[in-house]
């Protein structure tokens, strides 16, 4: 079983702590883990965000104490130690970057050639508003939401369209804190599972949005948009989202019967 989105962003670029990841996978029945970092992690791609950090303070006061503190350089040697020795799962790595169509050449430039294994795309942010950071939930106030959708999913379809990515993270983010549209999805979804087929890319069943608000984020994808990944041959991956160790395959199994629309009810 692989958990193919787990975040090392929480402790230092050591063997020991890779190590603590690896045990947890193991002991849960993983046989292959995918690490990662966000990319606002690193120097590289500041750039990315300077136009989310002047759209509001608190996005700006939130990067300025999060992003930017390493060098992809630093990142890639521990990649190198890792693949270095013997581990009891399968290990790889990637970066989750965040999407901007303006920042394509910028991406492509800074991580081509680079020996990652994956580059997953995520859209956080509709237009330049960081709409999933959870202090942001009431920044919504204002936001119209029919609106929100079709720029999230036309962002969504853009990402898949680029050439840049192997995946789509968590593709229906936007329903974190429990709005809905007022209108069917059902072509918005199938338009999205068509790029991600055409663009022979994976999505992501990810439970990591349902275990920060679990009372208006269902597991996993809405079972609209499942059905279409489904219909256009998506290839389906179970992610943790894991951002500490103990999380590393957290409702994987539930996740796993949801992948081919047989969940128990």
């Amino acid at each position: 079983m692989l958990d193919c989105h787990i975040h090392i962003e929480r402790g230092s670029y050591t063997l020991g702590w890779i190590n603590e990841f690896v045990q947890v996978a193991a002991q849960r029945g993983l046989d292959e883990i995918w690490l990662l970092e966000h990319c606002y992690r690193f120097r590289e791609f500041v750039p990315m965000y300077d136009k989310p950090r002047a759209y509001g303070a608190f996005f700006n006061e939130w990067f300025r104490n999060k992003a930017g503190f390493l060098a992809l350089a630093d990142y890639l040697k521990l990649v190198d130690m890792v693949r270095g020795r013997t581990w009891p799962v399968q290990i790889k790595f990637g970066l989750e970057v965040c999407y901007f169509q303006e920042h394509e050449a910028l991406v492509r430039r800074k991580t081509q050639g680079k020996g990652l294994d994956f580059l997953v795309g995520s859209v956080h942010f509709i237009g330049d508003f960081a709409f999933d950071h959870k202090q942001q939930a009431e920044r919504w106030d204002g936001i119209n939401v029919d609106e929100a959708y079709r720029t999230y999913f036309e962002t969504s379809i853009q990402l898949a369209e680029s050439g840049l990515f192997n995946g789509i993270a968590h593709p229906d983010l936007i329903k974190l804190f429990g709005h809905r549209p007022s209108f069917a999805l059902d072509k918005t979804y199938d338009k999205l599972a068509a790029a991600l087929a055409k663009n022979n890319m994976y999505t992501e069943q990810n439970g990591g949005a349902h275990r920060r608000c679990p009372a208006t984020c269902e597991p996993g994808m809405d079972k609209g948009l499942l059905a279409a990944m489904l219909r256009h041959n998506v290839k389906i991956q179970t992610a943790s989202d894991a951002h500490c160790p103990e999380d590393v395959g957290l409702l994987l199994n539930e996740r796993e019967e949801t992948r081919y629309g047989t969940a128990k009810k």
